[in-house]
């Protein structure tokens, strides 16, 4: 796993983070609710995808 992977995450969940802040300061938490989903179902998309890599590269390891 690359550091850029660690990076891209921690860059989505800084700008969750603070769209959530500003979207509950003006009243709207709602929005900042979906929001912080949104950001949440993005990185799960991105593990999805290694783990299915992991995954691959095990089954190529032991030959299955």
């Amino acid at each position: 796993m690359n550091i850029e992977f660690i990076f891209k995450i921690a860059a989505i969940g800084i700008i969750v983070a603070v769209l959530n802040l500003v979207l509950s300061r003006s009243g709207r938490e709602e929005q900042a609710m979906l929001t912080t989903l949104a950001g949440l179902v993005v990185v799960l998309f991105m593990l999805v995808e290694k783990i299915s890599e992991l995954f691959t590269t095990i089954e190529g390891l032991f030959g299955f």
